[in-house]
């Protein structure tokens, strides 16, 4: 089933399956880079976990969002792998600033067809100078 909104916020489907997983992680990802991902393809609880930010919650989440995206010149997606209850992309983030492209693993849970946590995982050497601007 595919739709505009995630899948499960209307109540239709309840049961994981590796399609469901891929609406939702990649409507996620393309609105995210479009600056315009919202609570709704977040579920609750929500972690967030990267190697500079970590977030309890999806609201802290969505806050950071606008600060990255503005750095984001273009997205890349390498490969994406869909379970039913997880994901993981790898895709190239060019930036603008002294980092460049930053080779980037993104690994998602899911419960019900939205998504619980995600952990970000990319190596911080480029960004070691930009550190005092990233980190909260």
């Amino acid at each position: 089933m595919t739709t505009d909104t995630p899948a499960g916020t209307d109540g239709a489907m309840t049961t994981d399956t590796p399609e469901r997983t891929r609406h939702a992680v990649r409507g996620y990802h393309e609105a995210r880079f479009r600056g315009d991902a919202t609570a709704a393809y977040l579920g609750e609880p929500f972690r967030f976990q990267s190697p500079f930010i970590t977030s309890d919650d999806r609201t802290g989440h969505l806050a950071t969002l606008p600060g990255f995206v503005s750095i984001v010149t273009g997205v890349d997606l390498i490969s994406e792998l869909y379970g039913e209850a997880e994901a993981t992309l790898v895709y190239d983030v060019h930036t603008a600033t002294p980092a460049g492209t930053q080779r980037t693993a993104e690994h998602f849970h899911l419960d019900g067809g939205v998504i619980t946590s995600i952990t970000l995982v990319f190596d911080t050497a480029p960004w070691q100078s930009m550190r005092e601007w990233i980190e909260p």
